[in-house]
């Protein structure tokens, strides 16, 4: 089995300086393996570190994290299989996350799962979202 890591580069302008996170935690924002591409909890902090207030900003930010691991690896949203949504205070924030996420995700849809919790790594956080993206058969 090949199994390939995807490496955001320290200047990259999404991550900023959140990519001192993937070391610091031991982890890959993504991993390639028998033709998916699995990318971890996206988390909304901004690329100088701090954490918007509003759900709709934090949901922006990490969806467009996700967009960039899908650029980085010559694939867009339209290659999304499956995602999964973390959230805190989900009733109250859901209609927010919602108005975001129609937005910037448009179809062909991947399945989505939406999961309340009590709580995420940092406080202040609202919303973290993990993917899964295929690549084209004919190129993996």
């Amino acid at each position: 089995m090949t199994v390939h890591t995807v490496a955001v580069p320290e200047d990259n302008p999404v991550f900023g300086h959140t990519t001192s996170a993937f070391a610091s935690f031991g982890y890959s924002a993504a991993v390639r393996a028998h033709g998916l591409l699995f990318i971890a909890g996206t988390i909304g902090r901004r690329a100088d570190g701090t954490i918007p207030d509003t759900i709709e900003e934090q949901t922006e930010i990490a969806i467009r994290k996700i967009e960039e691991l899908l650029r980085l690896e010559n694939l867009d949203t339209s290659a999304l299989v499956d995602v999964t949504s973390y959230h805190v205070d989900i009733r109250r924030h859901l209609p927010g996350f919602v108005e975001a996420k129609q937005r910037l995700v448009k179809a062909p849809y991947p399945t989505w799962t939406i999961i309340g919790v009590s709580g995420l790594a940092s406080p202040g956080l609202l919303v973290e979202i993990r993917a899964t993206a295929a690549y084209p058969a004919a190129s993996r």
